[in-house]
């Protein structure tokens, strides 16, 4: 008779997930292995293979667990009020589900391209959800719409969003908040120009 799931199956799943973005942000994916990993998460290599087959694997799931989170955020912020708040909700969201996990997202960035084809699909369906909900957002703070232009902009503000863990010093300068706040008015401002131009 097969064993069923632990009570804290979910628990530590979740912890070898967040181990391994810290680890694999440090010290570089190509460079990781089952059993580096697993002494950064300080747990056994037989334990890391209990949940994950493979290195793959664990990269695989971490990212399908951080772009699904992230994907929600997005899919439930800004449904309420007039365009340029929901915008400004859905922004601030963005950087918000990004502040605890800054491994995992720059993992993302940097390994994504390295998964088969059949399991980086995925996480590009859920990217494509992302810029897609964000785009239509953006759009709706405008008159005539973005066209050819809506990918372009939508593109510039993930830009703005996703290289904050990069320059930002925890404690000093912008909290994430106010540079949400900052990135909307800018985008609002810049969206404005964009519309007298057309």
């Amino acid at each position: 008779m097969p064993r069923g799931l632990a009570r804290d199956h979910a628990e530590k799943r979740d912890a070898l997930r967040r181990g391994a973005a810290a680890h694999f942000a440090a010290q570089g994916y190509d460079r990781a292995s089952m059993a580096s990993v697993a002494a950064a998460c300080g747990v056994s290599k037989a334990l890391i293979y209990h949940y994950y087959d493979s290195k793959e694997a664990l990269l695989y799931d971490l990212l399908h667990e951080h772009l699904s989170s992230l994907a929600r955020v997005i899919e439930d912020a800004g449904l309420q009020g007039p365009p340029e708040a929901r915008l400004r909700d859905t922004i601030r969201a963005i950087l918000l589900e990004y502040e605890d996990a800054d491994d995992a997202h720059k993992v993302q960035l940097e390994t994504l391209d390295t998964l088969p084809a059949d399991r980086r699909e995925p996480l590009l369906r859920l990217m494509r959800g992302m810029v897609d909900r964000l785009g239509e957002r953006l759009e709706a703070t405008t008159e005539d719409g973005l066209g050819e232009r809506r990918r372009a902009v939508t593109m510039s503000v993930f830009g703005m969003l996703n290289w904050y863990y990069t320059w930002n010093r925890p404690g000093r300068g912008m909290d994430r908040g106010a540079y949400a706040d900052l990135v909307t008015d800018l985008v609002l401002g810049g969206l404005q120009g964009l519309g007298r131009r057309s």
